[in-house]
Parts: C-alpha cells; structure tokens; sequence
C-alpha cells in the first residue's frame, strides 16, 4: 500500500491505525476532531479511538493539511489500516485523496519512502522501514475471482483460493512444526481435549484463537443423509430472525469484547475457590465519618472503600504470598513484592479494572487520593491501557448496587479478587446483647494453584479483623 504520494501540491502522507496498546489488533473511531480541509500539527490529537482496553486520543505525527478520512465513525480496523491523509508539502489545493494501489497488482516494486514515525500510546517510536508488509500466511490479496491470478503464478490461483471459490472450504496454511497459538490458547486446547493440529486459525498469520478452539468442540450439525448421492449434504447455516421491534442486538466490541474473552479465560484457566465472612463494621463507618472532618482528609473522598481497600493492604503485608500470579509457560509461581491494587470500575463502555500502582507504599490519604483520581478518569472514559496493566490483586464493590456479595471471578494475570457486599443494618449480638450494628459481606476468590485454603482463610480473616477494629491499621500496618 502506497503511504506517500509525491505531488505538485506536496507529499501526502497516509497515516495508519497504530497499536496503542500491547498486542492490541483493531480499534473503533468513536469520533473525528478534524475534517478534510482542516490544518493540523505534529501532535495535534485528530481522533478518539477505542480498542479493547480503553478509549485513547490519537495524535497525528505531522504538520499539515487533512486530504481525506478513510474511515468513518462507529467502523473498527485492523491495526495498520490507513485512517488519514494528510498534506504535509505545504499545498491547500483541494483534491481527491490519494488512490492506493490494489492488493492483488503483484509484482509492481513499492517506492522508496521516508520513513514516517508510528504513534504508540503517548508519543512515538522509532522509524518504521519503507518496505512492504510481509503478507499473511496463506491468506490470498483478494477473495474475488478476478484476483485469483497473480502475474508470478502463470494464471493458477493458489490452492486455498481455488477450493473457496468452488464452494469447498478454505484450505489451512501450512506451518512447519506446532501450531501457532499463544499459551492460555493451548491451555484451553488442552482442557477441552482439542488437537490443535486439527484446528483451522483464523488469526493474523495463522494464530489459532479461542474462538478456534472452542469451534473445535463445538457439536456438529446432524443434517439428513443426502441417499441418493450416498452421503450427507453440507448443513446450510439457518439465518439469524429476530423482531427488530421487540429486540435490540448490539455488537460485542471493545471493552465489552475484551472482558467477556478475559472472564471466560480465567474461569477456564484458574480454579477457583470462593470464601465469605460476614462482619460488623460499625466502627469502620464511625471511622469514615471521623476521616471526613480531619484537615489532612480535606477535598478527600472519604468512603468505607478507602479502608477496605486499606485493610486488603494490610492483609497482603501479613500474608505475601497471596499477591502472586501463575506462570504457566515457565511453571513458576511468581511472588510480587509490590501491590498494584485494582479497582473494578462500571463504565458506559463496560467494565474496566484499573489499578493504584505500589498502593502498598502509599499513605491513607494517598491512597485516599489515588482512588479519586482513578474513579474519575473511568467514569470519563479516559484511563489509558497502561493503567489496567500490571495489577496484582482486585477489589469489586458490588456493595454500591445494594447486593450483599458475589462470587468474583479472578482478574487474568492474578491471584486473588475481594468483593465488597451492601453494608447495612442488622440485628447483631454485640456484648452478650442483640443491638443493630452495621453489617457486610465479605467474598473473597482466589487461584486454588498457588493459593490454598488456610492462606485465602488467614487474609479474608484479617481484612474482617480490621474492619472490626480499625485500630488495627494502627499497630498491624
């Protein structure tokens, strides 16, 4: 694909679709900040895109004028795809945006380009080559028939294109040795039984996906036996009805995408286990409410979550090895000597969990202020990739929805998630005598792996102590 074009008006630059995450495939444009016509500058942000991490403010790495938009609002692309032009030779003549080069013109050589910096998240990498994508495994430019003759191939369309085009299945590319698939995926194979030689991929150059797999053991349509031809027909797909005036289908994607893949992942990777202790934390609440009148707590949000999350600190301090993660690849357990403290967070784009980094080493008020600042920015829709990486444990407050607990499933990479039930009133025997006292449920979840029974015990008994007796912060942190 052509990413310059040389002009008498200028050079005009084909800026593309940068991975502004870690491994990240495909982004949505939510929204355009400029138009074709419209003068921008190295780093002006043009675009607001969401991948299944976060929604990010895309800069552009040049000055110039915007040509054309290849793609409008509410599409998702490939990493890699051209989403902009830009005139950076200084011409304003109004022209049509540049063509590209059709995919299946072969043996044409790609010109010589300057090289053109690539945006990751925040700022820009190195200089990425002038030559020409490699090309994925097995996959053809074109699925038209017209492009199913390369000018190298003497006429003959390769072998997986031509079984497509006469009605059989696409033929899996050839790789030499295993099967390419990332290890949760082979874990999974493994769990489900599934041969992964005998999975056809469907990602990038061949990868095997989840999505593969689970296909693998997916049970196969029983049509009726075709006697005449002496086996059975192919089973035709039944089309997908639905009343579009009592029902409302809406695309899994982005965020939501991505946490419905990372659930099902954990609870198919890790074994989990899942204990509850109820406890009266009424004088954690007369705690809050002393917090709220301290200067040192002034324009501080100061809510019971503060200490439970201070509590699971504590906990953590006193029982290390539960903030660990398993590597299955090396069969290690890995020990972290920091917290960084998630948070689950409900969002418009769904839920996301980002985290306070080395929450451990921060004071109650910073701590107090950390957690400020990150429910804001997810209730903004602003928190970056790097946020949501790198959590140790995980802290759900389903307790905001008037639910009194919940069996959490593990956030992938971690070892344990606390869940925070409703506090409310409840009849409570306190000093020999049946008093209201405000009252909670605690669920805590762990990886049965490296985490067994007594250590999961010991912390979810300590956070209750805590919240028991707040003075405990005191003289056990």
């Amino acid at each position: 694909m052509t990413t310059m074009t040389e002009s008498a008006v200028g050079a005009v630059r084909e800026f593309k679709m940068p991975d502004v995450g870690e491994g990240l495939t495909e982004a949505e444009i939510l929204k355009w900040y400029v138009q074709p016509g419209d003068t921008v500058t190295d780093g002006q942000v043009v675009c607001e895109v969401e991948t299944a991490k976060a929604a990010v403010e895309l800069p552009i790495p040049y000055d110039g004028v915007v040509r054309a938009l290849h793609v409008p609002e509410g599409t998702t692309v490939d990493v890699g795809t051209v989403i902009i032009a830009v005139d950076t030779g200084g011409g304003t003549a109004a022209g049509p945006a540049p063509e590209t080069a059709p995919a299946d013109q072969a043996g044409a050589p790609e010109p010589e380009q300057p090289p053109a910096r690539q945006p990751v998240l925040v700022g820009y990498g190195v200089a990425t080559s002038a030559t020409r994508r490699r090309p994925r495994k097995g996959a053809p430019a074109d699925r038209t028939p017209a492009a199913s003759a390369p000018a190298a191939s003497g006429g003959q369309a390769p072998a997986a294109l031509r079984a497509e085009l006469n009605g059989g299945a696409p033929a899996r590319p050839a790789t030499a040795g295993r099967p390419l698939a990332k290890p949760p995926v082979r874990k999974l194979a493994k769990d489900l039984g599934v041969d992964l030689t005998t999975v056809v991929p469907s990602g990038p150059d061949g990868v095997i996906t989840r999505e593969d797999v689970h296909a693998a053991v997916a049970p196969p349509a029983s049509p009726e036996p075709d006697l005449a031809a002496g086996r059975a027909p192919a089973a035709a797909p039944a089309p997908v009805a639905y009343d579009a005036a009592r029902e409302t289908r809406v695309p899994v994607k982005g965020v939501r995408k991505a946490t419905a893949a990372a659930m099902v992942g954990s609870a198919f990777t890790a074994p989990h286990v899942t204990e509850f202790v109820t406890v009266d934390v009424t004088r954690t609440m007369k705690l809050v409410e002393e917090l709220k009148r301290d200067k040192e707590f002034e324009g501080l949000r100061v809510s019971p979550l503060l200490l439970v999350a201070k509590a699971l600190l504590v906990a953590i301090r006193r029982h290390p090895d539960i903030n660990a993660s398993w590597d299955e690849a090396a069969q290690e357990i890995v020990l972290k000597h920091y917290v960084n403290l998630g948070i689950a967070a409900a969002t418009p784009r769904g839920l996301i969990v980002p985290n306070i980094k080395d929450a451990d080493a921060k004071t109650l008020p910073e701590l107090a202020r950390s957690l400020a600042e990150l429910v804001a920015t997810a209730r903004e829709g602003k928190t970056s990739p790097a946020a949501m990486r790198g959590g140790t444990v995980t802290i759900t407050n389903v307790g905001v929805f008037g639910v009194d607990t919940g069996t959490p499933i593990l956030n992938p990479g971690e070892s344990a998630i606390l869940a925070v039930g409703a506090i409310k009133p409840q009849p409570w025997v306190h000093k020999g005598k049946v008093k209201p006292r405000q009252v909670t449920t605690l669920a805590l979840s762990f990886d049965h792996r490296l985490v067994d029974g007594e250590l999961g015990s010991r912390v979810l008994a300590d956070v209750a102590a805590v919240l028991e007796q707040p003075k405990r912060l005191i003289t056990w942190a």
